[in-house]
């Protein structure tokens, strides 16, 4: 077992000198073009008083993550299950990381930096008209962002379409929620919630 940094690096070379490099402390105008052609991100958080982590998608049309200037990114809040694990987390701890990534392009964009919660209408008003008004938006001070190799997606063939999934290969999600708590109503039909999701992800978007 590895307890110890001296073990670890035992195990592997030195990272190349590119590799330490890369390493911004701002977004310069490649991070930039990467989020405006981003429409997931997967935001991480951390736990109040040793809780663990938590790891949340947020999704929109590409660019919905906005970038006020090279130290500063706009995150809008979607309606989801109203959980609050992540906005919870960031009140006790802003530290924040964030994950981009773009359909069809194998490398990706790390962000790191500390969050805040606005719910003033100068952070709302840039997202007027483009989505349901949003109840809050995470604004972040960019602290450390960094472009990822292509490696781990070429390894997963993530865009491959022969590497797709039929979605039938699972339960539904309801059904597998269902199963998880031990419910005894009729699960909703995968086909039923997508068409539900897209009319309310239409309403979110508001009139083209």
């Amino acid at each position: 077992m590895i307890t110890s940094l001296e073990q670890l690096r035992a195990r592997y070379a030195q990272p190349a000198d590119r590799a330490v490099r890369k390493q911004l402390d701002h977004l310069d105008a490649h991070c930039q073009k990467l989020i405006a052609l981003s429409p997931l991100c997967v935001l991480a958080t951390a736990g109040a008083q040793g809780a663990m982590l938590d790891a949340s998608p947020r999704g929109g049309p590409p660019g919905f993550v906005k970038v006020l200037d090279a130290h500063r990114l706009l995150l809008p809040d979607a309606g989801g299950n109203n959980r609050l694990d992540s906005l919870e987390n960031l009140l006790t701890d802003p530290r924040v990381a964030l994950l981009f990534v773009v359909p069809g392009v194998d490398e990706s964009l790390r962000v790191n930096g500390v969050a805040r919660l606005r719910d003033e209408d100068e952070f709302i008003a840039p997202f007027e008209g483009e989505r349901q008004r949003p109840k809050l938006v995470i604004e972040i001070d960019v602290r450390e962002a960094y472009l990822h190799c292509a490696k781990a997606v070429m390894r997963s063939r993530l865009w491959q379409a022969d590497a797709q999934v039929e979605r039938a290969v699972l339960p539904s999600l309801n059904q597998m929620i269902h199963d998880q708590i031990g419910a005894l109503d009729s699960p909703e039909a995968q086909e039923a919630m997508v068409q539900r999701y897209r009319q309310l992800i239409a309403e979110e978007q508001g009139p083209r």
